[in-house]
């Protein structure tokens, strides 16, 4: 059956309705129109300029976030053919996963999150939802406001990585929705499935989450090895155990991550000798690379198929992750975690981010909206009240750059009003 006649009229809907396309334009089903929509958004080719792990200029082999969106969406594709589900809909969901990201990456997204309180916090995905259905300007619906690149329900559910407000999902940092998105999360829930907590992602949306884990746990201990920051053959394990139980797995004890790091050693391409920087040491690096991510989706994939025959689309099915691939995971997002997050000089340019990041918004908070871009300018005129106006220039910031973060900064401090 082919995968497309799963997803019935509700999947297929989308905000405003759309007239179908020239009888001379090429056929194309509404979920490949979602994926170029989203390749061709301007959100997405700000991705080029923003930090993944560290500064996108660091070096010309170092992965900025439109490279790493590229390769979850490899990846998503890939698991989501074999689980029998559309592909095109896991593709465009990794594409989107990560518009939402402002400057500096992470390290930007807590410093917004601190400042935007009281217009009801900040966080990367939520502002994902908000780019797609609101400020990406595309369409525009009967009363004149913008409904962003106006896509279906199916797809757009699926770039929903955590389904649900601020303080009503089982993680209270992360959530997809802020308070005045809630129309249009509610359009995009409608016919969802709910678990035993109220909430449940779309299989979708659980391949594109698990392809984005699966590529930075393997790509940021690839990239911190070619940046000569982290030996494989040689790695001081009680500092790494100790990173992560400070950042993933709290309760992990040394054995049984010694036993977990054990079994990653015994996949066949993994280095016995440090990375000297030669064609055959890169080989051998990708090639690790490869295996790992086979490894990690390959087990995925049979979890899956052995707790159900499917079909997995939408609402039918979980995708099932081994608890012990979540744990080799976590070992290697520690490993890059303790050797490259937590390098100091990482840690100093990191206090700088946060430092300009504060007073860009101080300073825009002063100037509004004379200092804002057209587009925020009219959503400035439009809020009601302070609460609204703050999330005006959240929008704003967050829609830089970090080079156009570092510059808007500059520039405003010499001009003192």
């Amino acid at each position: 059956m082919d995968p497309l006649d799963l997803y019935d009229a509700t999947a297929h809907e989308r905000v405003v309705e759309e007239p179908p396309k020239r009888v001379d334009a090429p056929v194309r089903t509404p979920f490949e129109r979602d994926r170029a929509r989203v390749v061709h958004a301007a959100a997405s080719r700000r991705l080029a300029a923003k930090t993944q792990v560290v500064g996108p200029q660091t070096d010309d082999f170092t992965r900025n976030r439109l490279t790493h969106s590229l390769e979850v969406a490899q990846v998503a594709r890939d698991l989501s053919r074999a689980l029998g589900s559309l592909p095109d809909i896991a593709e465009t969901a990794a594409l989107a996963h990560d518009l939402g990201h402002p400057p500096f990456g992470h390290n930007g997204e807590r410093v917004l999150a601190d400042l935007s309180d009281a217009c009801g916090g900040f966080e990367g995905n939520a502002q994902t939802l908000r780019i797609l259905s609101r400020l990406e300007s595309k369409t525009f619906d009967a009363d004149g406001r913008s409904v962003g690149l106006n896509l279906t329900r199916a797809t757009l559910d699926a770039c929903t990585k955590y389904p649900w407000p601020r303080g009503g999902g089982p993680d209270p940092l992360k959530f997809g929705v802020y308070e005045d998105d809630q129309a249009v999360f509610g359009w995009l829930r409608a016919g969802a499935a709910m678990d035993v907590g109220g909430v449940r992602q779309c299989i979708e949306a659980q391949i594109m989450d698990l392809a984005d884990d699966v590529a930075y746990s393997v790509h940021d201990v690839e990239d911190g090895t070619v940046a000569g920051r982290i030996d494989l053959t040689a790695m001081d394990l009680p500092a790494v155990w100790a990173t992560v139980r400070d950042w993933y797995l709290p309760d992990a004890r040394d054995d049984e991550l010694d036993d977990v790091l054990a079994g990653l050693r015994t996949q066949g391409s993994w280095p016995t000798t440090p990375y000297d920087e030669s064609r055959r040491s890169l080989a051998a690096l990708k090639n690790l690379t490869s295996d790992l991510i086979g490894r990690f989706c390959g087990a995925a994939q049979h979890a899956t198929f052995a707790a159900g025959s499917g079909p997995f689309v939408r609402y039918e099915g979980t995708l099932v992750v081994p608890e012990r691939t979540l744990l080799e995971m976590a070992v290697l997002k520690g490993i890059a975690a303790h050797y490259v997050m937590q390098a100091e000089d990482r840690l100093v340019a990191m206090a700088r981010e946060r430092e300009l990041m504060i007073e860009l918004v101080a300073i825009l908070v002063q100037r509004a909206p004379e200092e804002l871009e057209r587009p925020f300018v009219d959503d400035w005129d439009d809020a009601g009240d302070d609460a609204a106006r703050l999330r005006v220039v959240i929008d704003q910031v967050a829609s830089l750059t970090d080079a156009s973060a570092v510059t808007w900064h500059t520039r405003l401090r010499r001009r003192r009003p």
